[in-house]
């Protein structure tokens, strides 16, 4: 047997890694891009000259964008899209870093496209742009989703910035072969591209919102129902059934807090706490599995968890 595999964990994690919760905010996102993946499709079949759309999806850490944004990408790939010359349709994904400005972007952008590019190149800020487009058109990619896009941009001095912004930009405005962006991160990511007025204009914005709970309608707000749905759909992919407690309103408020109140911190507790109940051959998901996975994610002791201290709100305060 090997010490460094725990079978209990690679069976479920095999089961659930493939699976997506379906919150409200996918069908608003995948609303968006629809809407600018017809424009687009149908300014290709004009044979004009067009400018195409992009989306710029910003959320805290831990909501869940680039999760939710994959299975998007995914669907719309299983999906078979056809453009009229009867290639099928792709969007590349490239995660940015704050390396390189505009000549590292342009290099993440073209291995990201399948396209080996030296790394000693010598190539100008047009002939690398250039030669990202041609080798969408030729290859079949109408988008590019850039994650965390805010890191690129970070720091850099206003001329820098607006390159980075401008390369962007080239790319929706490309006569040849215009390609639709997606741009995600963290709120600080609009404020960089309303530097570019024109980038900005071409965006449509998608805000991932945080957990919301009220305690209207004695506690039942939408979001107390969702919680519950989380925590029992990925219990029964487990096989496990779930401790009644774990249904009461006390304990999604706090697993909604030790989450920070973003989905998919959230998510990420739950599955660490599968992890524990499976581990331990336990029939159902409890309390002390979450206590159990708080401690082994966090070295604090397990009676000051979320899931149990008395006085949690003020020890796990939302504004920190």
């Amino acid at each position: 047997m090997n010490p460094f595999i725990i079978p209990e964990i690679v069976e479920l994690n095999t089961k659930i890694a493939p699976r997506h919760f379906p919150l409200r905010r996918a069908s608003v996102l995948q609303d968006s891009f629809s809407r600018m993946l017809s424009r687009h499709i149908g300014g290709l079949q004009s044979g004009q000259r067009f400018e195409t759309g992009s989306l710029l999806v910003t959320g805290l850490s831990g909501s869940g964008k680039s999760k939710e944004i994959g299975d998007l990408l995914h669907r719309f790939h299983e999906s078979a899209t056809l453009l009229s010359s009867g290639q099928t349709t792709k969007f590349a994904a490239c995660v940015l870093d704050s390396k390189g400005g505009w000549k590292g972007l342009g290099k993440a952008t073209l291995r990201a496209l399948g396209y080996p590019i030296d790394e000693k190149t010598r190539r100008t800020q047009s002939e690398i742009w250039d030669l990202v487009v041609a080798q969408a058109e030729l290859r079949g990619f109408v988008g590019i989703h850039y994650d965390e896009a805010q890191h690129i941009m970070r720091g850099r001095g206003e001329g820098e910035l607006l390159a980075i912004l401008d390369s962007f930009k080239t790319l929706m405005k490309s006569h040849q072969w215009p390609l639709m962006l997606i741009l995600s991160g963290v709120p600080e990511l609009e404020d960089y591209v309303r530097q570019e007025p024109q980038l900005f204009r071409l965006m449509s914005r998608v805000r991932f919102e945080e957990i919301t709970l009220s305690t209207d309608n004695a506690g039942l707000a939408d979001d107390y129902s969702v919680i519950n749905e989380i925590i029992g759909s990925y219990a029964i992919d487990a096989g496990l059934g779930v401790s009644e407690d774990l249904r009461s309103i006390d304990f999604l408020r706090r697993l909604a807090t030790a989450g920070a109140f973003r989905w998919g911190t959230l998510i990420e507790i739950t599955l660490l706490a599968l992890d524990v109940a499976k581990v331990g051959g336990a029939g159902e998901l409890t309390r002390a599995h979450f206590d159990r996975a708080w401690f082994n994610k966090t070295g604090m002791n397990e009676i000051a968890s979320p899931f149990s201290h008395p006085s949690y709100e003020t020890m796990y305060r939302r504004d920190r």
